[in-house]
């Protein structure tokens, strides 16, 4: 009976050793690969060390984090979409390279590289050792000597430098820092899945700030909010109805609910130190909240439902 339950035992122990990783685990491999063969097309001036160290974290995240380390010098940004301009009127910091760089989908014409990518040191290395280990070198193409087809007659380094556009040569901030000389755990930002039912509400709330946790809302200070804004610590309510549709009656009950509600998360966002606006679809939207609350800063994405 014993020599039974040792073998019993150890076939146990087997399968426990030879169980999967959990499912959670390889979705983040499968990002941080994804992330890794975005960035190779880009000119770094640290050699990829601090994508390399960032690429677990979703895009616009690593983008915030290591924008600083690339060579903006080689880079021009251009806001096709007009997205960013207007979302950085609300936040000054956020320069539009940032914004148009973390998009979740970057825009055709959108990012222009000046010369040839040769594949960062530590970017090519990371993209290789992944390639041994799991035996899919296809997931590792990004780096076996891959170039970046870029303008033509470009190749070369601009021979003298010419005025980085306002904005490029900002730096990320650091995580949001003390409220006095301690610190609330509810102050840091949460991310939470976004509340279901409404896919075009929260496709604009990924889209339009940027939202530096795409398919997520955040929780400040005990309060939900649409979205944090990349790179600024700005935090986003968006709207997507269609306001100036309603007859009067409905937007006056609709205006006396969401100014109740915007006075909380502002009030929230304050506490925490950090920035609020209101994205609204329409002009009539923002002017009607505006009426009320000439304080609040109201942003048109264009959004609807």
């Amino acid at each position: 009976m014993r020599f039974r339950a040792c073998i019993a035992l150890l076939a146990f122990l087997a399968a426990c050793a030879t169980s999967p990783p959990p499912r959670g685990a390889h979705r983040g491999r499968g990002q941080r690969v994804a992330n890794l063969q975005r960035a190779a097309a880009l000119p770094w001036r640290d050699g990829g060390r601090c994508v390399v160290r960032e690429a677990s974290h979703p895009w616009p995240v690593l983008v915030e984090r290591c924008y600083g380390a690339l060579d903006h010098d080689r880079l021009e940004f251009h806001d096709t979409t007009g997205r960013c301009a207007v979302a950085s009127a609300g936040a000054a910091a956020v320069g539009v390279g940032l914004c148009v760089l973390a998009a979740p989908e970057i825009a055709v014409g959108a990012v222009i590289v000046l010369g040839v990518v040769v594949v960062a040191v530590a970017i090519k290395e990371a993209l290789d050792a992944y390639a041994l280990r799991h035996g899919s070198p296809e997931e590792a193409g990004a780096a076996r000597g891959a170039r970046v087809a870029t303008r033509k007659g470009e190749t070369k380094r601009k021979p003298e430098l010419e005025p980085v556009p306002a904005g490029q040569d900002w730096q990320p901030p650091m995580p949001p820092g003390p409220v006095g000389r301690t610190r609330r755990a509810s102050c840091e930002p949460v991310p939470v899945p976004h509340l279901g039912g409404d896919d075009r509400h929260n496709e604009c709330a990924d889209r339009f700030p940027p939202n530096r946790y795409p398919g997520m809302d955040v929780l400040v200070g005990g309060v939900r909010f649409d979205a944090l804004q990349v790179g600024v610590r700005v935090l986003w309510e968006i709207k997507t109805h269609r306001f100036d549709t309603y007859n009067d009656f409905i937007q006056e009950q609709e205006m006396e609910k969401e100014l109740n509600q915007i006075d909380n998360e502002r009030s929230a966002a304050a506490a925490c130190g950090y920035g609020f606006v209101v994205g609204v679809s329409t002009d009539a939207h923002k002017e009607a909240l505006e009426a009320r609350d000439p304080t609040l800063d109201v942003v048109v994405t264009g959004c609807t439902r």
